[in-house]
């Protein structure tokens, strides 16, 4: 074909300018095409040899072709030519080769042109929350809100644009809607796939329960939506049969794995969430899916494959909902490579909408960080051995039958009982280093106590794991090659991995002070039995350039929204913590319609002492009884820590319930049944901590009184915020403003929020901190509120005030 077909005349120009420049070597050049199908454009992204080039895949788009010449003149594809040609053509990307005369091209692949986007309607699409709109005429429940419709336009903006929008929404704004209206209407017009992320379970049943359906009556639409889970949400059959074979050896295989077999024999969707019971955590880790597990085309079950089945729904949908974990799970698999076209975790997509964003960074930090426990690495060992009433079984023991050489199976259950007593070493020692502490930065490996007891322990724990992967190695080598049964070979190799990949994390440790980008530590945590064990973990420091790479720069649109992204009205801080400082984006706070100067009283006692002063427990638990009679109950509390949350409990809770109120604490029931009795007993009042700072909806009159103890200022011992502030105050900032204080507002913003769930919600909220008037920084945290009445004054005043309204609104 000639050259001319396929490259206008100013870019053949322009390439045989760049082979002259590079001598006649190779060259890597990405090209884009005209309406005509014409490369138009082209920009060099790598130069080789006479014989070779790198292949640069980052500069490389959907709709773009790589333009390779071959200065042999010979244009036949090389075996290279054609594996880079296929693994970019999966992308959508072409793939041409021309001579050095630029006579001739051969096209190798196609490049898949996108589709033209058919632009949202935004006139059209807010008139569907508008009085009189669609909204209007299916709610019996529907108002009017301008701020609703304000983000609604903001949202198609973006999306029209190809924007990165950010989108703080007041509580009562109905935010759901506002992004929903658009998302669903531009997939059920284009081809494109939007993921909604959220960061909590009870948002992501709201949406694909109540408030996406709602969406597509109004709309007239129904693109396929799915609720998407990460694959240890299901049971994997294989897994699950040869655990009940197992059990069954001894005939003792319990209750609870019957019942969950028989439940899975007629389950349509082999999802945790869908038995009757919940399953022990130690239970289900035995027979859920795990995807370095799964031995795919050669699992005898794969017919059946529950994990194959949900995968095959969200690939036939148009619009998925995640959560914010399982997305970063999906992006970290694209990003090792496989490219932002093809299937990792998700389908392939292009446009994503983060709700509850003020979650991103603890999200993919938790998400991006490793650790080692003893779980980890005793649950992987067991898979090849392990001992029960006598009798030895696992992996091996099914390998055996084919291999020649036996002393070497003989020596793994000595191999895995070494590594099983040099765990409990290396957890021996942190302990000792830990003393008191349940959290311990690992800075300099050179600390002689840190060697004695961590590193050296670690080091020799690390041979003890090569040792059995290279054994298992050679004999998984002679099994293959005896043709020994696949499925058991694909579980047996990637059980190495995971070893070898716990030998890796402990190698990161040997190396920490060339390692500047990741925080290492250690934890003391508890076990569902009660027992103590040691997490030894590592944490990036930052993952703004992982959201760049991952997010920014990929996808078309990424709108974030939540109640609280700003801080005195600026987002510049949680900008700067998920890597949107340097980038141009739509930004705007779109205020709470509610009636806070009417419905809501903000009480602050300018007697208390200061948290850090003594008698500040004492005045806490004698002024939340005192409340607590003004309002009868209906109060939630909320602590900053689990001792200050017990030391009150104990001191109050017997009054209280001499005056017939209920008191529920945090930890003595399951969250979602805590909640659940709470809003039952409308006199009741709960005693909670961290995680009940955000994400529970108690509208109406069982919540009229909200308690905030402390402000919500992370502990600064702790090693990631610890290690986060250092880095800041290294390049010259202020940690306590550029950190502590901003993520300290945000989570008093999200608590104070607990309050207000409906617009005829009202009540009170009292603040037992009294830095918020004696601190140069409270009008911060006041600022960041909505426009509320306050008594400011003494206890007594406040409590006077208290009473008064209540009255007040009690008439």
């Amino acid at each position: 074909m000639k050259t001319r077909e396929r490259l206008t005349h100013s870019v053949i120009e322009r390439l045989a300018a760049a082979i002259e420049d590079a001598r006649g070597n190779e060259l890597f050049v990405v090209g884009s095409l005209d309406n005509d199908r014409l490369v138009f454009d082209i920009k060099v992204a790598a130069r080789g040899d006479d014989s070779s080039v790198p292949a640069l895949g980052s500069y490389i788009e959907k709709g773009d072709v790589v333009i390779h010449n071959h200065p042999s003149g010979n244009l036949t594809p090389s075996g290279a030519d054609l594996s880079i040609a296929s693994r970019l053509g999966d992308q959508g990307i072409g793939f041409y080769i021309i001579d050095n005369t630029l006579s001739e091209v051969y096209v190798v692949a196609e490049p898949i042109v996108p589709e033209r986007q058919t632009p949202l309607d935004t006139a059209a699409l807010a008139a569907v929350l508008l009085p009189g709109g669609g909204l209007s005429a299916v709610s019996d429940q529907y108002e009017e809100r301008p701020t609703q419709v304000d983000m609604l336009r903001a949202i198609c903006e973006a999306f029209n644009q190809d924007e990165i929008c950010i989108a703080e929404a007041g509580t009562g704004v109905g935010k759901s809607f506002a992004y929903l209206v658009p998302v669903i209407d531009w997939v059920s017009k284009n081809t494109e796939r939007v993921v909604v992320s959220t960061a909590t379970i009870n948002l992501q049943q709201q949406l694909i329960e109540k408030d996406i359906p709602l969406v597509k009556k109004i709309l007239g639409v129904d693109p396929k939506t799915v609720l998407v889970k990460g694959r240890g949400n299901y049971v994997c059959l294989n897994r699950l049969n040869e655990a009940v074979g197992e059990f069954s050896l001894f005939e003792e295989t319990t209750d609870e794995l019957k019942s969950i077999h028989e439940w899975a024999l007629t389950s349509e969707t082999g999802s945790k969430s869908d038995i009757s019971f919940y399953p022990r955590p130690e239970v289900w880790s035995r027979i859920c899916s795990e995807a370095d597990l799964c031995s795919g085309l050669w699992c005898k079950y794969r017919e059946g494959c529950f994990v194959l089945k949900a995968k095959r729904e969200a690939a036939s949908a148009r619009l998925l909902v995640a959560n914010h974990h399982l997305l970063f799970s999906d992006l970290s698999v694209r990003m090792a490579g496989i490219g932002f076209e093809g299937t990792a975790v998700l389908p392939p997509f292009h446009r994503i909408v983060f709700d509850e964003a003020h979650n991103i960074e603890e999200s993919a930090t938790s998400f991006f960080s490793r650790s080692l426990t003893k779980f980890s690495l005793f649950k992987h060992c067991g898979r090849f051995h392990r001992k029960k009433k006598g009798r030895s079984f696992g992996l091996i023991y099914g390998i055996a039958a084919k291999i020649k050489e036996k002393s070497l199976i003989e020596t793994i259950p000595r191999m895995i009982e070494d590594i099983y007593t040099q765990m409990l070493l290396v957890e021996h020692g942190c302990l000792a280093l830990l003393g008191e502490s349940t959290e311990l930065r690992i800075r300099d490996n050179e600390d002689r106590q840190l060697k004695e007891f961590f590193l050296d322990p670690l080091v020799d724990l690390q041979f003890k794991i090569v040792d059995l992967a290279s054994v298992l190695d050679n004999i998984l080598t002679e099994f293959e090659n005896a043709e020994g049964d696949k499925n058991l070979l694909f579980e047996s190799k990637a059980q190495v991995t995971r070893l070898l990949e716990i030998s890796g994390l402990c190698e990161r440790f040997k190396n920490i002070a060339s390692d500047t980008g990741y925080i290492y530590w250690i934890q003391r945590s508890k076990s569902f039995s009660g027992d103590f064990y040691i997490k030894a973990i590592v944490t990036p420091l930052h993952i703004a350039p992982l959201m760049k790479e991952a997010i920014y720069e990929p996808y078309s649109t990424v709108v974030s929204t939540s109640a609280t992204l700003a801080v005195n009205n600026s987002f510049s801080y949680w900008k700067s913590r998920v890597g949107l400082h340097d980038i141009e984006v739509m930004e705007e706070c779109f205020l709470s319609p509610f009636n806070y100067c009417e419905q809501v009283l903000l009480g602050v006692p300018t007697d208390a002492p200061m948290p850090d002063e003594e008698g500040f427990q004492g005045y806490v638990s004698g002024f939340i009884h005192d409340v607590i009679g003004c309002s009868g109950g209906k109060a939630l509390v909320l602590f900053t820590s689990y001792s200050m949350l017990n030391r009150t409990y104990a001191e109050i809770v017997p009054m209280l319930r001499e005056k017939g109120i209920c008191v529920l604490k945090q930890g003595d029931d399951d969250r979602a049944r805590l909640l659940s009795r709470f809003k039952r007993d409308i006199e009741s009042v709960l005693f909670a901590t961290d995680s009940f700072w955000e994400g529970i909806d108690t509208p109406g009159d069982a919540l009229e009184l909200l308690v905030l103890c402390r402000l919500p200022f992370r502990v600064p011992t702790g090693p990631v915020v610890k290690a986060r502030m250092e880095e800041i105050e290294k390049n010259g900032g202020n940690p306590f403003f550029e950190y502590s204080l901003p993520e300290a507002v945000i989570k008093f913003r999200q608590g104070f929020g607990r309050l207000m769930r409906r617009r005829s919600d009202r009540g009170v909220v009292i603040v037992l901190d009294s830095r918020l008037v004696k601190k140069s920084y409270g009008p911060i945290f006041l600022k960041s509120l909505p426009h509320t009445p306050a008594i400011i004054d003494s206890g007594v005043r406040v409590l006077e005030g208290v009473a008064d309204f209540y009255a007040s609104i009690r008439k």
